[in-house]
């Protein structure tokens, strides 16, 4: 018996057949591994790009989960938008058949911190085996996650204050400005509304369809209610006061045209009765109509006190001030510049700005750029000398980068639109 072992032992006919019978099961386990493992990787690649749609989609601006956070007073989970990122993972391969028979768990969770929404989605998977289960090897698993975050919209008050005054009675483009030059006796540029006078410069301003300042101005406030509108993602994200010097020059002060607001509807109809301040005479109340000092006080008052603009609780304050920037008021102390009597004529001062920035309101400025009238002998005198101070005590006056010029060449509207759009993507603005 030993010496037969023996012989088979040593024996060499027939060891390649039983040398590939004995390789052929690691041979095949290998080479179906390589199969498995593609498989396995594939999927896994698959799985992150539904865990990236998922973690993302659940925070599209559009969202439900998006406008479930807006509505939250508190920070917390965003149970709406875990639920939607849960249905975003699979619906993006529920009909290929591509996961059939794997085992997929999925844990999502999206929190709400202040203005910030995360979601973190993240996943495990157990992939059914072929080849490599005649080593055995019945699964592989898998796991991975994605992670995605996005600002909330911001919830803001904007408190529009238009400059009426006399002065934005003057044309709104050089050549509104000549054509009213041409067409007075004294080559005056403004459209005086003075009331002792039926033919006043209004009245011819309006008959020469010469468009003032405080058209483009009226007409600029109107569109960006439609702005403010398609903007918001909640119907109250945005309110809306608007607010002018006055309507008549015996009455100046802070005036509201319309409330606080979210109805923009409501807000464009009640700003279409915007209209250049009316004076009883010529150089009545020696034409001290515009104290930004006062206006800027006044409307102060009228400010609660901001929030985060987190939720509609805590909203942000923003003064949103269109003017040409030219001050004229009764002062006899602190003015800036020389006074005519007690009457001053000056940029805007801007220690009257500070306090609003120090509550925490915002103030954006939109400068309509004060025209040169060299025809006029009271400009020459007493407003040529400072007018170059303008723009900048104007921007000094602004939050930081919420400050525009446009001049007359240029579009107002489109630069109020411009302007109000860098305030609500701006939503933790500061200073």
């Amino acid at each position: 018996m030993w010496t037969l072992w023996r012989r088979f032992c040593s024996s060499k006919e027939g060891n390649f057949g039983i040398m590939t019978a004995l390789l052929l099961v690691p041979l095949v386990g290998t080479a179906g591994m390589a199969v498995d493992v593609s498989n396995a990787v594939s999927i896994r690649s698959e799985l992150y790009a539904n865990a990236d749609a998922a973690a993302a989609g659940s925070l599209a601006e559009k969202s439900p989960g998006m406008a479930a956070a807006m509505t939250m007073s508190s920070d917390g989970s965003v149970d709406l938008a875990a639920a939607d990122a849960n249905k975003l993972f699979f619906s993006q391969t529920q009909n290929d058949g591509s996961l059939d028979g794997v085992n997929v768990s999925v844990n999502i969770g999206v929190t709400k911190a202040a203005n910030v929404v995360k979601s973190n989605v993240t996943f495990t998977a157990v992939v059914p085996t072929t080849f490599m289960r005649i080593l055995g090897q019945n699964t592989i698993s898998i796991s991975g996650s994605a992670v995605a975050q996005n600002q909330l919209a911001t919830y803001v008050d904007f408190y529009m204050l238009l400059d009426n005054t006399p002065s934005m009675g003057v044309g709104a483009t050089p050549t509104d400005v000549a054509l009213m030059e041409s067409k007075t006796p004294d080559t005056c540029a403004f459209a005086c509304h003075q009331l002792d006078i039926t033919n006043n410069y209004y009245a011819l301003a309006k008959s020469l369809n010469v468009t003032m300042r405080i058209d483009v101005v009226r007409e600029a406030t109107k569109t960006l209610t439609t702005t403010a509108s398609n903007s918001r993602t909640t119907s109250d994200q945005y309110r809306m006061a608007v607010y002018t010097f006055g309507a008549a020059a015996e009455t100046a002060q802070l005036t509201t045209i319309s409330a606080l607001s979210s109805d923009m509807a409501q807000v464009a109809q009640y700003t279409s009765a915007v209209d250049l301040m009316t004076t009883p005479k010529q150089n009545y109340n020696n034409d001290e109509q515009t104290s930004f000092d006062t206006t800027l006080t006044q409307l102060g008052t009228n400010i609660d006190t901001p929030g985060t603009g987190t939720n509609s609780a805590s909203r942000q304050k923003v003064i949103f001030f269109v003017t040409d920037g030219l001050g004229d008021s009764k002062k006899p102390t602190g003015c800036t510049q020389p006074l005519t009597g007690d009457r001053c004529q000056e940029p805007i001062d801007t220690t009257f700005c500070q306090p609003l920035k120090n509550r925490g309101i915002k103030i954006a400025i939109l400068y309509t750029t004060y025209l040169p009238l060299p025809k006029n002998a009271w400009y020459n005198t007493w407003i040529k000398p400072f007018q170059s101070q303008i723009a900048t005590k104007m921007q000094a006056c602004a939050s930081p980068g919420l400050y525009f010029e446009v001049s007359p060449t240029q579009g107002i509207s489109d630069a109020m639109n411009a302007l109000f759009l860098r305030i609500i993507q701006s939503p933790l603005l500061t200073g």
